[in-house]
């Protein structure tokens, strides 16, 4: 519990500096994959979930990455070159780690391809490296948050997981369980990106604490019956339930 809080002042900080922005300048690239899409294996450890969420049009970053705390966050990324430039800009999902000279975004294929105006997604992947503006956004799935089970995860005695769909602007700080009808939490680990593990979890339905923070506070919400007793590696349980 205690390490929560230790960074909460830093994240109050970043939060509040990216939720008050107008656009920030900065540079964008791109990466290669099979149709386009992101990467099933990328830092934020979102699997399947990172390559395909958003019809694919992702990206990786480096100083929002933010410790992991910035998995899942959505941008709205334009370029500025207004020949090849499209108006509306690209609105991009955070699933991976990627960094490059003064590049904050390494998109997806099919993300930096809808920056284009047009038929100009040709000569705008030509260019490589372009010089975009951007500014976080909503997040907007119309569906529940699901938390998905990661695939390492071992049944009954190591238990690993990622939110997953996460509406609005909030990032997550910290998670607990604990057993259903008990009063008791036991803090999770953020084991790497979004994902968060412990070892011999209690035995039983699980409920779910997450703190997440938004422009200038921190929030918890509690899940109920959010992680049935015989969880499976791999499996995404529905919360019914959203951060905001």
């Amino acid at each position: 519990m205690g390490s929560y809080f230790f960074f909460f002042p830093m994240i109050l900080l970043l939060a509040a500096t990216c939720y008050g922005q107008g656009f920030q300048k900065s540079r964008a690239s791109y990466y290669g994959s099979p149709e386009g899409l992101g990467t099933a294996t990328g830092a934020c450890g979102f699997g399947e979930f990172g390559k395909t969420v958003n019809n694919g049009e992702v990206a990786g970053v480096s100083r929002l990455y933010s410790g992991g705390s910035g998995c899942g966050a959505c941008y709205l990324v334009k370029c500025k070159i207004p020949k090849y430039c499209s108006r509306e800009g690209a609105k991009v999902v955070v699933t991976d780690y990627g960094e490059g000279d003064r590049t904050d975004f390494i998109m997806s294929k099919r993300g930096y391809e809808k920056m284009a105006r047009p038929n100009m997604a040709p000569q705008l992947l030509a260019y490589g490296v372009v010089d975009i503006e951007y500014r976080r956004v909503p997040c907007s799935y119309n569906r529940n948050l699901e938390l998905r089970i990661h695939e390492n995860s071992n049944y009954p005695s190591y238990l690993a997981l990622a939110p997953i769909y996460k509406d609005g602007m909030s990032d997550i700080t910290g998670i607990d369980i604990g057993l259903e009808n008990s009063q008791k939490w036991r803090p999770m680990r953020r084991a790497y990106g979004t994902v968060f593990d412990i070892s011999n979890p209690p035995i039983g339905s699980l409920r779910v604490r997450i703190y997440y923070a938004i422009p200038y506070e921190v929030n918890s919400v509690q899940l109920t019956r959010a992680i049935p007793m015989d969880w499976k590696a791999g499996a995404a349980y529905d919360t019914a339930s959203q951060l905001n």
